[in-house]
């Protein structure tokens, strides 16, 4: 199994297989203490490692993650990258609301741009969905910005299937990030058969589940009331425990390929026929350099079947 080049939907926009989620590039409202020169830090590592996909959005630091990678790539060909961002996130009223209409989509291209210091974005996503906006409508926005060359491919991000297919009218949509993991498989039964019928691409994120499937946890680690996995139920009592012995059962399939856990299991998703790009993200330069190795990790079909069979029950 083997993907050296993954195409967007029905656009033009190639992408490595393996991307870089940017959340904790300049998302200081997401994560404490971030640094900005480590930020740009991460994205050139990226860069550097064979990644060609940064994923980031508005709410990353409303803005201040994409102005992070508008400095990190100035040394770069631009056709080298692939920038995916996202909006929905509407700020001028002081409060924050979700807002999908076509005034606020073509506003907040436009502030993407300048954020990025770019003429146009590769991908570029309805974040979530609004309680108002027709959903093809919205997306017949971003098809107006397609032809004017702002952006080159359309994404809706947290839909669910039949907000997909109500987006979908019309044949526009190229992509779709929602979560999905080898712990969160519904996508599977329902999803993934409607986009591959209809050449929709698919990208998943949280694909290392906040950082559950990388093998570093142990049965007896718990987390403090302030940390965010300590309401998690990936993380409490026996699916926590079971998920730990499943996840160190991957460990042989890894020592055989001279790999991490982390990059056999990103391997997998690299492998996976249904998703076009796995997107990890990084607090540090030396996790993504780290997960640029899965490029190089080539499953064999059976252990592909062995950690998809390892993980079937979730």
């Amino acid at each position: 199994m083997d993907k050296q080049n993954v195409v967007i939907g029905k656009s033009d926009v190639v992408s490595t297989p393996l991307g870089l989620g940017t959340n904790a590039v300049g998302g200081t409202n997401l994560f404490p203490n971030l640094q900005d020169n480590t930020g740009v830090e991460i994205v050139k590592t990226g860069l550097d490692n064979g990644i060609k996909l940064l994923d980031t959005a508005f709410a990353y630091g409303m803005g201040h993650s994409e102005e992070l990678i508008g400095q990190a790539i100035k040394d770069y060909k631009r056709d080298q990258i692939v920038i995916a961002s996202k909006a929905a996130q509407d700020t001028s009223t002081g409060d924050v609301t979700i807002n999908n209409s076509p005034d606020f989509l073509k506003k907040a291209v436009d502030d993407s741009l300048m954020r990025l210091k770019t003429d146009y974005i590769d991908i570029f996503y309805i974040h979530f969905p609004d309680e108002k906006t027709p959903k093809n409508e919205a997306v017949a926005t971003l098809n107006e910005l397609k032809k004017a060359g702002k952006i080159r491919a359309i994404g809706v991000s947290n839909f669910s299937l039949a907000q997909i297919k109500e987006a979908n009218q019309d044949n526009y949509v190229d992509v779709v990030e929602n979560e999905y993991s080898l712990l969160h498989r519904d996508a599977e039964k329902d999803v993934f058969p409607y986009l591959h019928d209809h050449k929709i691409s698919f990208v998943p994120f949280f694909p290392l589940a906040s950082g559950l499937l990388t093998g570093k946890y142990s049965k007896t680690v718990t987390f403090p009331e302030d940390d965010i996995r300590h309401d998690n139920p990936d993380f409490k009592g026996d699916r926590f425990a079971k998920i730990v012995d499943k996840v160190s059962s991957i460990k042989s399939i890894a020592d055989s390929h001279d790999a991490t856990v982390a990059q056999t299991i990103l391997a997998w998703y690299i492998a996976n026929p249904e998703i076009s790009v796995v997107i990890p993200g990084a607090k540090k330069a030396s996790q993504v350099e780290s997960n640029a190795k899965a490029l190089d990790v080539r499953l064999s079909d059976s252990e592909y079947k062995q950690i998809d069979d390892t993980f079937k029950e979730f």
